[in-house]
């Protein structure tokens, strides 16, 4: 049974909640977080993922907030592990899909025929403001980090980042639940997935220039544990900004016709 949200924020009006365990943990699928954000009688979920987790989000967002009342749903990109639950929250609620213009006509393909028509937001390249409740989301570009199309959001309110797959660590989901406050130690369990998923150094050299400019207290990406505290949050951008990635990394070397096989049987990979 899965664990009560992550509270990340909460006032009067205003709440962030962050979902990391609604995955079983037996390795055939990666662990992802799903969040929760209320202003007032106004809400929004931000990557509400795949179907493996839809019921369990659905049930738990209950306690706080009517799935019947939610206003959007917000996607950093396509990936399966971001809207593959899309149809069935396309059938559960009158929200509408907030996503990259690039991904708005790839979107449908996640649900049956008609339901996306006149309820998707198709956001610009530069971003935009959101508007929530009396308060309002800032979607921040993140093109390439990973996806062609991709973006991040602020929440000027609980000043946290949501980061989707920039920041991503992998733990378990109870893990996931635990703030990392000191970057170092931390790097380990972030640095594989980044070389390989965000495509250069200059695309997160001109992000951290960017992000330097908001007040951040918590970043909060789609996989993993939030980075939290204005040392930790800075070492990550000092971090980035000195990453080789992607294409950084790449050569003559990976493109060479193939020469080993796939053994179907075995399901593995023979050099």
């Amino acid at each position: 049974m899965s664990l009560e949200p992550v509270e990340l924020y909460r006032d009067k009006r205003h709440i962030c909640l962050m979902f990391s365990d609604l995955i079983e943990e037996d390795g055939a699928a990666v662990q992802a977080n799903q969040f929760l954000i209320v202003d007032g009688d106004t809400g929004a979920i931000i990557d509400p993922g795949g179907n493996l987790a839809f019921n369990e989000l659905f049930m738990g967002m209950t306690k706080y907030f009517a799935p019947n009342k939610l206003s959007y749903l917000i996607a950093s990109h396509a990936d399966p592990d971001i809207i593959a639950s899309l149809d069935r929250w396309m059938t559960s609620t009158r929200a509408q899909l907030v996503i990259s213009r690039i991904w708005e006509r790839f979107a449908p393909h996640f649900t049956k025929v008609g339901k996306t028509e006149n309820r998707v937001i198709g956001v610009p390249d530069q971003g935009a403001h959101l508007p929530l409740g009396q308060s309002q989301l800032h979607i921040l570009p993140a093109h390439f980090m990973h996806a062609e199309g991709n973006f991040h959001f602020y929440d000027p309110i609980s000043k946290i980042l949501f980061s989707g797959d920039l920041g991503v660590s992998m733990m378990s989901g109870t893990e996931a639940r635990s703030p990392v406050t000191d970057l170092l130690p931390h790097i380990a369990r972030m640095e594989g997935f980044h070389k390989r998923y965000m495509v250069s150094n200059k695309i997160l050299r001109l992000w951290t220039r960017m992000a330097r400019q908001l007040d951040v207290a918590m970043i909060v990406p789609q996989h993993g544990a939030p980075i939290m505290g204005q040392q930790a949050i800075q070492d990550f951008y000092n971090w980035l900004d000195g990453l080789s990635c992607g294409i950084d990394l790449f050569d003559e070397r990976n493109y060479q016709l193939p020469s080993g096989r796939i053994d179907p049987i075995a399901r593995q990979y023979i050099a």
